[in-house]
């Protein structure tokens, strides 16, 4: 086995210290990869504190991981030691179902297997995640990591650069789209970056004004303050789509008719009691309320490459591994610029 260590918690309720646990020895494909980075996602508050679902404990979060890869397997062919690499949020699938061999791995129809909070395929095994010092994964679930860019910032590419870029592409959006994207968070800010890289015209949609600076910093072209209703109604039926990053309870039927006919709103966020909205918001004007989830392995590369392409990472704030409980804090607040990143050497 190959001793590690990392920050966990024991229950849904407890704080954050570090725990001494085991992982897999290198295995033939696996490669075996020295963390130097893991960001903090919205969805690792989630899953600690079990409000989706009842947590596998005890959990070490973390699905937003780089580092520098330290040992290979002897069937290894697609990494180096040496070379940098990053882990996002699976870590492994059935590989043979029809999703799995489209690129779907995370739509495995027997599962696929998460970075942390789940069980490996031997259905027994937890997965402990990179708030942590190293992790060991098969090469498939690897990602190749530019050196191009600041790692601390690629390290949100991994969930909340791939959760907005793969329904952009989805969605084939480009120049001569209206986008609005809803919420300047850790998903609105890549969501902003991203849509302006294609080629959009993007507007932010935020009950803060305060943020209006930043939005045009991050390259949107307009900002809406939607607790200002004359603001609100310049954008009767304008966009095209919407990319709703918001995981608060909020108002869907104000925003569907923000888009114009046979415009889209797509949800990025989840929040965490079903949404509520007037059928007639989408009968208007042939609207459609959809959902994204991550891409597959092979998305979230393209995905990777793009960012190197245009010199696109996470606008982040690193923090100390036992600053983890007051970033979470900090999170729920909405008050970070906009992706906590700890930096695993201080674990």
């Amino acid at each position: 086995m190959t001793n590690s260590k990392g920050y966990a918690v024991k229950h849904a309720k407890d704080n954050f210290s570090l725990w001494n646990f085991e992982r897999r020895e290198v295995g033939d494909n696996d490669i075996q990869i020295d963390i130097l980075y893991c960001g903090i996602c919205h969805s690792d508050i989630h899953q600690v504190r079990s409000e989706w679902f009842p947590g596998i404990y005890p959990m070490v979060p973390g699905h937003e991981i780089v580092g520098r890869i330290t040992k290979v397997g002897q069937q290894v062919t697609a990494f180096k030691v040496g070379e940098y690499a990053g882990v996002g949020c699976m870590v492994d699938s059935c590989r043979t179902c029809d999703n799995c061999n489209r690129g779907y791995e995370q739509f495995c129809k027997t599962g696929a297997v998460y970075t942390y909070n789940a069980l490996e395929r031997d259905g027994k095994t937890p997965t402990y995640g990179g708030y942590a010092n190293n992790i060991i994964v098969d090469q498939k679930f690897a990602l190749h990591v530019s050196d191009k860019l600041p790692l601390a910032g690629v390290a949100p590419l991994l969930c909340a650069g791939i959760t907005t870029y793969s329904p952009i592409k989805k969605w084939k959006i480009s120049k001569g789209h209206k986008v609005a994207v809803l919420g300047l968070g850790g998903l609105g800010h890549m969501a902003v970056k991203f849509a302006v890289a294609f080629g959009a015209e993007v507007t932010v949609l935020s009950t803060s004004a305060s943020k209006e600076i930043d939005a045009k910093n991050l390259g949107a072209h307009n900002f809406c303050n939607t607790k200002d209703k004359e603001q609100v109604k310049k954008y009767n039926a304008y966009f095209d789509f919407i990319i709703d990053t918001v995981s608060a309870a909020h108002d869907y039927d104000m925003y569907l008719k923000m888009l114009a006919t046979n415009g889209v709103q797509i949800l990025v966020g989840i929040p965490e009691t079903p949404i509520q909205l007037n059928a007639f918001s989408l009968l208007s004007n042939g609207r459609t309320l959809t959902a994204s989830s991550i891409g597959g392995i092979a998305e979230t590369q393209e995905m990777l490459d793009f960012c190197a392409a245009h010199n696109i990472v996470s606008d982040i704030e690193i923090i100390n591994a036992n600053y983890i409980d007051e970033a979470y804090e900090r999170v729920i607040k909405s008050d970070v610029k906009y992706r906590f990143v700890i930096d695993c050497k201080t674990i």
